[in-house]
């Protein structure tokens, strides 16, 4: 299975901060899926670019893309903007439960912006740019995305 992490950052990219949510989320797939292989990428907040990336990693078959960052009100925050671009098919329920889980751990999860969808077979999801939002909405989803991911490949049983 391939993977792939995208931190969207310019203070990350410029060298001026060190990632760590995408470390955090890179582990936690790890976790889950042993096997997988895990391709990453650090970008500043270009829609361009980051749709590029994310365009790159779905034609290489990537099965499962999570961004972190990006994904607020701040005026260069576009990651949901970039991923737009890319889907086919818009997953909302995804995105809703992060949503609804983080609120229930902190109310400014509400200003989260992320999207998540499908591009062909590839699952993007986007997550906040903090270690701890990214890791709390990635941990609240693990088991929709394990079932997601089933679903996507041609399975068709339910739990």
């Amino acid at each position: 299975m391939l993977f792939a992490v995208l931190t969207v950052s310019d203070r990350c990219s410029q060298g001026l901060a060190t990632d760590t949510a995408g470390p955090a989320v890179e582990a936690l797939l790890r976790e889950q899926w042993p096997q997988a292989q895990i391709l990453t990428a650090l970008l500043p907040d270009e829609v361009d670019e980051i749709e590029a990336q994310l365009r790159r990693w779905c034609h290489q078959g990537v099965r499962l893309v999570l961004t972190t960052g990006g994904t607020g009100l701040g005026p260069r925050d576009r990651t949901p903007e970039a991923t737009r671009r890319v889907l086919e098919r818009e997953a909302p329920g995804l995105a809703e439960a992060i949503r609804v889980q983080g609120a229930s751990l902190n109310p400014y999860a509400w200003l989260s912006r992320g999207v998540a969808g499908l591009a062909g077979h590839t699952l993007i999801v986007n997550l906040p740019g903090s270690h701890r939002g990214a890791e709390e909405s990635l941990t609240s989803i693990l088991p929709l995305l394990r079932h997601g991911l089933e679903v996507v490949a041609g399975g068709q049983s339910h739990p």
